[in-house]
Formats: structure tokens, C-alpha cells, sequence
């Protein structure tokens, strides 16, 4: 806070951006993507990390996929939008449907991801350990609630079940300083492991199978990078500010600490952190008074075209979201809006 009212922010302030997992929720902020990096961000080109987990990580390689990020960020809520799912359905027909969706909004865009001139990419996923390591639902079941169990005594136990790994543009350092929180490793992003590790950084256990074997990466079975890093209190190391667009203002460690609200980011992790999400104002006007989120499709299950509705009318909305944040930047009004996080 300090640093930003001594000298107000300015797009080359920004070095590093996180993307939280949270499925639909990112369409919520679409329209704040879509200023940032469609307006604020190409005004200054330098380096930057944009490291995500799960969607985080889908809609920084749409961002990255093409000279139009507005347009790509635009097909990826509309693909997402219009994705249906029949009761009961099984995880590896929920596999397969993202994968189709990774390949029309990806496909054969892999080498402008790679080579983009200004964005370096980081995947986060988990490699899973023990009973995690299968997709069978009871040994997948056990395993989650021993690790659910595990974490609610410390979060540091989760090193049992699963270990770390980021997949990244080797042409930049990992944005962040060592991590010792929990086993970890680096994998260099490549053209054949792109689409496999954005696959895995979302696959949520019991809903979508694990990834088996990502190329370049230590063998095992991948999964969500949001059960460890659900919205990315990590060790951040860059010489500016990280400019963090999010569904919330709370940032939750992992996933399993989403119903405990005693978990919260490390404040020495998050001092450089300017984190700018919807208020509660802006929630009260939207269908259902929320972002959108997986629960829709339940609560719309017999009205996929009813949630739809919904969700396209809720990422209209958010544009104003990024009206918003360009005119505080650009009349300098930012300081009197920022509060301690």
C-alpha cells in the first residue's frame, strides 16, 4: 500500500500475475481479463509470469494464444458456457469433453503459446501419491478423505499424498523464490507436454481422471494443481508489483481449506500482492447474486439452457468490472479504493 501511494501503479509495475483455480468462477471476471490484458498490460510489453492452476492456467494460455486475447478470452467463457453434462456422468467422459474443449480453443495454437513475445506460462498441477494415484472411486475416495483428515490437523501433511510440479516457459525463472512448503518440482514447457499439463492442472478428482505421465515430467498420475496451490499464496520474487484479477477477496491456500475460514494467506507471501476482485455491490446485481460456480450445474441440472442464460448475462456484466479497474489506473483514483488485504 505503501509502495502504490508513493508511486501509483502503472502496467510496467507488473511483473507477475496468478490465476486461481475455481472453474466458472473465471467467467465472472472476463470482462476485468479482458481490460487488463486486452487494454492495460499491451500499452507497456515487457516479460511477464502468468502462473495458474486449473482455470487459472486455461485462461492465461487462451491470453496467450493468439494476438486477440479479448476474442480467445471470450471463446474460452462461451465454450465453457455452453458445456453440458448428462446426470451421473462419468469422469473420463468428463475427460474427454475437456479435452475436445482444450483442442478447439488451443489446438494448433501451441507454438504462439510457447513463443509469445512478452507472457512466460506456468502450469501448477499435483502429482499424486499413494491412494490418490488411482481413478477407481473407492481407493480415490479414501485417499481424499485421509488427506481432507490430514489437513485439517496442519496443512504441511499434505506432502503425503501429493508433491508439487510446475510446468513452465524456461525462458524466465519461476516467479517465485524456493519452495520448501511441500516436495516440488520443475518441468520446462514444451509443444507435447502443453496441452497434457493444462489437462491435469484442472483435473479435479472424482470429476475428471487423473493425467498419467506428463512428457518431461517425473512419472506418476497428475491431478489439480488447485489442491495444493487453489489460489496461489506462494513466495512471489519479482521487482514490482503481482497484479492478481480474482473471484474474491480472500485468498485460500488449498483446497481442502475452502471451509476453513482460519485458513488464509501468508501476509509475507502476499506484501507485494495487489489482488482486485468484484465487491459485494457488484455480486448483489448478478443472476443468482454470485459468480457463476460448478454448483450451477446442479442447481440448473434439468435447465442447461437457464444456467446458460445466467452465465452469459454475468459475463456481460463484467465488463464494468474492467471499466472499473482502467479508470482507477488512469485517473489515479486506485489509492482511494485500496484496502489491507
Amino acid at each position: 500500500m505503501k509502495r502504490l501511494k508513493d508511486k501509483p501503479l502503472t502496467a510496467d509495475d507488473v511483473h507477475v500475475i496468478p490465476g486461481a483455480a475455481g472453474g466458472p468462477k473465471a467467467l465472472g471476471i472476463s470482462g476485468l481479463d479482458k481490460a487488463v490484458f486486452g487494454d492495460w498490460l499491451p500499452a507497456a510489453p515487457q516479460p511477464r509470469s502468468l502462473i495458474g492452476s486449473s482455470i487459472g492456467s486455461w485462461r492465461f494460455a487462451a491470453i496467450m494464444s493468439s494476438d486477440d486475447p479479448k476474442a480467445q478470452l471470450g471463446k474460452l467463457a462461451e465454450l465453457y458456457t455452453s458445456q453440458r453434462f448428462s446426470k451421473g456422468v462419468s469422469p473420463a467422459e468428463v475427460t474427454r469433453k475437456s479435452v475436445l474443449f482444450l483442442e478447439e480453443l488451443l489446438g494448433g495454437c501451441e507454438e504462439h503459446i510457447l513463443n509469445h513475445p512478452w507472457y512466460r506460462l506456468n502450469i501448477v498441477v499435483v502429482r499424486s501419491l499413494g491412494l490418490l494415484e488411482h481413478d477407481t472411486r473407492g481407493r480415490l475416495g479414501m485417499g481424499l478423505m485421509n488427506a481432507i483428515s490430514a489437513n485439517m490437523v496442519s496443512r504441511r501433511h499434505l506432502g503425503r499424498f501429493m508433491e508439487r510440479g510446475i510446468i513452465h516457459d524456461s525462458r524466465l525463472k519461476l516467479p517465485v523464490s524456493k519452495l520448501v512448503d511441500f516436495p516440488s518440482h520443475e518441468v520446462a514447457l514444451r509443444p507435447d507436454n502443453l496441452l497434457p499439463a493444462l489437462l491435469a492442472s484442472a483435473s479435479i478428482p472424482l470429476v475428471m481422471s487423473g493425467v498419467r505421465n506428463i512428457p518431461g515430467a517425473p512419472a506418476g498420475v497428475y491431478r489439480d494443481g488447485g489442491l495444493l496451490d487453489y489460489h496461489l499464496d506462494l513466495p512471489y520474487e519479482q521487482p514490482g508489483i503481482v497484479l492478481y484479477p480474482h473471484f474474491t477477496d480472500r485468498v485460500v491456500p488449498g483446497w481442502f481449506d475452502k471451509t476453513l475460514p482460519w485458513r488464509r494467506g501468508d501476509a509475507t507471501r502476499l506484501q507485494d500482492v495487489l489482488l482486485v476482485a468484484p465487491s459485494r455491490e457488484y455480486l448483489e446485481t448478478l443472476p443468482d447474486r454470485k459468480l457463476p460456480d460448478r454448483k450451477d450445474f446442479e442447481k440448473y441440472a434439468d435447465d442447461d439452457r437457464g444456467r446458460e442464460a445466467s452465465w452469459r448475462q454475468a459475463i456481460a456484466e463484467s465488463d464494468r468490472l474492467g471499466d472499473e479497474f482502467l479508470e482507477l489506473v488512469e485517473t489515479g483514483r486506485l489509492t482511494e479504493v485500496i484496502q489491507p488485504l
